[in-house]
């Protein structure tokens, strides 16, 4: 059965009114909803807010490197420390690396750019920050939805968003009814805040209703994977932060890596690669593996039994979409009705490599601004107060100093590493020039003819390793009977076009094998979706040459279950 004859069938669908509906239960929602129901304690006056969250919990699905600054959280909860927020490891040292095969250059501390300097910065799961977070917001009365998804927008008559509705559960793989069917229910705002994290499946969609990026270059975005390992006490050293470019990835190849010494003889692991990346026979799972293969990094995982070393332990693994396209690319905001917020806009520092301290200061001045018009008694019009306020903030400052980052790197790694060295060291953020782009990420892969095939060594099970073991750790689940939620506009296109001409590059982008290409009993080739191992990164629905991949939400409560990420 299609949507419309489903609610044709079961309809109406219940409806809850609220004055403000936040849509994800990230750093940016709930900061959103946190403030709201500040002001209400500060004014006497109230106000009604709902967090719907598509995971199983908050937290559920956050996954970050993670280190923060605490300038916005500090702003929202003054006394963080004291209400026991996990920032619990601050930063001791930055190590910043130019990696080649075997060997690596470190760059002297006075020579440290100050957006890359992490002095009074902290090293955290940003996945537990989250939960906190939540505990914090319900405490002042917010009212948080788990396991529920926004599937639509829904709208008034005059065009302006009237909220969300949730997704129906009990659906089977054809889209029949089955035995667990519950049909969704509908959530009106008199304003919507959209938090819903880099690529959000309904910000995306209300960019292109409303044209909110006209004038502005287009989105650019990386993929992060993430592992999070226990080491032996000895190799431990609790603040370090370590960032590397270079090897293995080629100069024109845009990316890097980190290892983060959190508390409790953990690391995190993470690398990053630029979703503008030109070579389809690239992968950025099989590039973090060989990355961990260098001998500044396996030192601290690999054990030496004649010095009583203990080899490390893999406990956690996740992957996410990162927004790095900085102001340049930064959408109008506001809509008639909502909102968007944090990484749903695209906030995100990439130049500092951060933005959860974004997220919470745009959810605070998105809040605000609602705040002030349900009081006035408007509703369903445009925040203009959000960002206006936001031009007028540090943060707009912040990123307005690091707006060509990425750009530079079009130019290949000693080019951007020189030129953000002068704008970033030598002129300290006070740049007289901007260096736009104008291709989104997907029409930047190469066709495979031109490129030279990348031959990935096997995982060893021990410091390297597949996807799908890799998935396991992840605690990722999807209920088996329910439409799949990667969805193809044309089936027909991946094998005659992805295939052919690009050497069917989802094998490779996705981090979590969701995608294979196989053999039918006819001895033909078709593209293999495995919903079930999605991870939620949306690399696909970003890096997809044909855009014919269409990422839409599954049911609620599935997807990764992210423990300390």
């Amino acid at each position: 059965m299609t949507h419309e004859e489903i609610l044709a069938a079961h309809g109406p669908r219940e409806s809850m009114e609220y004055d403000v509906v936040v849509v994800g239960g990230g750093p940016g929602g709930l900061a959103t909803a946190i403030r709201l129901k500040q002001k209400a304690q500060e004014t006497g006056k109230d106000i009604s807010v709902v967090v719907i969250e598509k995971g199983s919990e908050p937290g559920a699905h956050i996954l970050s490197g993670a280190i923060m600054d605490p300038r916005a959280l500090t702003e929202l909860i003054p006394d963080w420390k004291e209400k026991g927020a996990p920032l619990n490891q601050e930063v001791t040292d930055d190590a910043i690396m130019f990696f080649s095969e075997k060997n690596a250059v470190r760059v002297p501390g006075p020579f440290i750019p100050p957006n890359l300097a992490n002095h009074g910065n902290y090293i955290i799961s940003l996945s537990n920050l989250t939960k906190w977070m939540a505990q914090q917001a319900e405490s002042l009365g917010v009212e948080i939805f788990p396991g529920f998804t926004a599937a639509e927008v829904l709208y008034n008559d005059d065009g302006s968003v009237k909220g969300i509705a949730t997704g129906n559960l009990g659906i089977g793989k054809e889209g029949e009814i089955t035995g667990d069917f519950q049909l969704g229910m509908e959530l009106h705002g008199k304003y919507t805040v959209f938090a819903e994290g880099a690529r959000g499946h309904l910000g995306k969609q209300l960019i292109a209703k409303y044209k909110l990026d006209a004038g502005k270059d287009p989105q650019s975005f990386g993929i992060g994977i993430k592992e999070l390992w226990e080491i032996d006490p000895a190799r431990h050293q609790p603040g370090l932060v370590l960032h590397s470019a270079g090897w293995p990835m080629d100069s024109n190849t845009y990316g890097g890596a980190f290892l983060y010494h959190l508390e409790n003889n953990q690391v995190a692991l993470g690398f990053v690669v630029g979703l503008n990346y030109e070579n389809p026979y690239l992968s950025p799972f099989e590039e973090m593996q060989r990355w961990k293969t260098h001998p500044n990094i396996r030192w601290y995982l690999e054990g030496d039994e004649a010095k009583g070393i203990k080899p490390a332990k893999r406990i956690g693994y996740g992957a996410r979409a990162i927004n790095s396209s900085g102001l340049l690319s930064l959408p109008k905001t506001v809509f008639p009705g909502g909102a968007l917020i944090g990484c749903n806009a695209g906030y995100l520092n990439v130049g500092r490599i951060k933005g959860s301290h974004a997220a919470i200061k745009t959810g605070m001045l998105a809040a605000d601004a609602a705040f002030d018009a349900v009081h006035a008694g408007r509703q369903h019009d445009e925040l203009s107060a959000y960002p206006e306020a936001f031009e007028k903030s540090w943060l707009y400052t912040e990123l307005n100093k690091d707006r060509n980052f990425k750009n530079w790197f079009k130019k290949g790694l000693l080019v951007g590493t020189l030129m953000n060295g002068l704008e970033q060291f030598a002129l300290r953020g006070h740049i007289p020039w901007t260096i736009h782009r104008d291709k989104p990420d997907h029409a930047c892969l190469k066709p495979a003819r031109d490129c030279k095939e990348i031959v990935y060594p096997k995982p060893d099970g021990k410091l390297t390793f597949d996807r799908l073991s890799s998935v396991f750790i992840s605690n990722t689940n999807h209920a088996e009977n329910q439409p799949a939620h990667l969805t193809l506009k044309d089936a027909s296109v991946p094998v005659n076009v992805n295939f052919i001409t690009y050497a069917g590059p989802e094998g490779r982008y996705c981090p979590a094998g969701v995608y294979e290409y196989v053999r039918d009993d006819a001895g033909k080739d078709r593209l293999q979706i495995n919903a079930q191992n999605c991870v939620h990164c949306k690399t696909c629905d970003i890096k997809d040459p044909t855009q014919n991949i269409v990422w839409v939400t599954p049911e609620g409560g599935g997807g990764p279950n992210y423990v300390g990420m």
